[in-house]
């Protein structure tokens, strides 16, 4: 895994550099409390991945304009904005390792900064001049909000199934790296083929992302994920680990599983007791299976491009959303 990093990092240096400088042009000058609050999730050790393939999607369609860099700051601050909302939702205490923006500004501002973030997503979108773009920003902002509803409203639901929790990892996450790729080809005046081929890349590299995210919460360490363990459990979220484990547990298995999952105070026996399970009723080794066959539909859908240097980081990408370990 390290070693596949440092290959994604040596390739993409120069290209994370201007990116790093473009999200922090694109926030000034405003309120510095703006700055400040929107600056803790933005620079708070975030991979970059969503500009990253903004920015190589862009160039492996031949993109030849100045405004990639600039456009790739768009869905980092969307993305942005819906961590700083989730938190509050969710009532997170820490965020990439480090206390929740809400526990240090309060929520009123919190929300506030968010919004600002989201409306300067749209923003910088409308500055491509393409109507096409607006409108896949625009869904992609109905679908990620439409999936944290219907997460909320199945909080701590152990009868959600596998094909509700595809839907809401679609809609919270997977649609999210789509856009990205997508409106760089649109952006760059890709074929239809280019940007069928891209959007597929990035579906299916965000579902892979998302259920590697969702076991991370049950295989990691807190210093390696960076928030509480069992966090997910404790705000509720049924996923893929769970859900698969729950089907096939026998009853007695079930019951265990079931109460601990119910109780929002469960001790870090009862946890290290759930993860045994997830284990001997095969759901961890099931969402890692599951999550694989999604990283190479990703790559697979880059078969209508030649091979280059771009093709090659974007498949080390997608074979990276699994063997990371954040």
């Amino acid at each position: 895994m390290n070693a596949l990093k440092q290959k994604i990092l040596a390739a993409a240096d120069e290209d994370l550099v201007k990116i790093e400088k473009a999200l922090s042009d694109n926030l000034q000058p405003y309120l510095e409390i703006v700055s400040d609050v929107a600056g803790h999730i933005i620079f708070s050790g975030g991979k970059r991945l969503r500009p990253l393939l903004m920015v190589l999607s862009a160039r492996i369609c031949g993109y030849t304009g100045t405004y990639d860099v600039t456009f790739s700051s768009a869905l980092e601050f969307l993305h942005a904005a819906t961590l700083l909302h989730d938190d509050i939702v969710d009532d997170a205490a820490l965020r990439r390792g480090k206390p929740v923006a809400h526990s240090l500004y309060g929520n009123a501002i919190t929300v506030l900064v968010g919004d600002f973030l989201l409306a300067r997503a749209l923003s910088i979108s409308a500055a491509t001049g393409k109507l096409e773009v607006i409108a896949v920003i625009s869904k992609l902002t109905e679908d990620m909000s439409q999936g944290e509803v219907f997460q909320l409203m199945r909080k701590g639901d152990i009868t959600l199934t596998e094909d509700e929790y595809l839907g809401v990892i679609r809609q919270k996450t997977a649609v999210l790296f789509e856009a990205a790729c997508k409106t760089s080809a649109i952006l760059a005046d890709a074929s239809a083929e280019q940007k069928k081929a891209l959007s597929e890349y990035g579906f299916n590299l965000g579902i892979a992302f998302q259920m590697a995210d969702d076991l991370f919460d049950y295989i990691l360490d807190t210093s390696d994920l960076g928030k509480e363990i069992g966090a997910d459990l404790k705000e509720g979220k049924m996923t893929l680990p769970l859900i698969h484990a729950l089907q096939q547990a026998d009853a007695s298995d079930k019951e265990v599983m079931s109460a601990i999952i119910k109780n929002e105070n469960f001790s870090r026996e009862d946890f290290k007791t759930l993860v045994d399970l997830l284990e001997k009723n095969k759901g961890i080794g099931y969402t890692k299976k599951v999550a694989g066959a999604y990283i190479q539909k990703a790559k697979d859908a880059l078969s209508v491009f030649n091979p280059s240097e771009t093709k090659e980081i974007l498949c080390d990408i997608a074979d990276y959303a699994l063997a990371r370990k954040i």
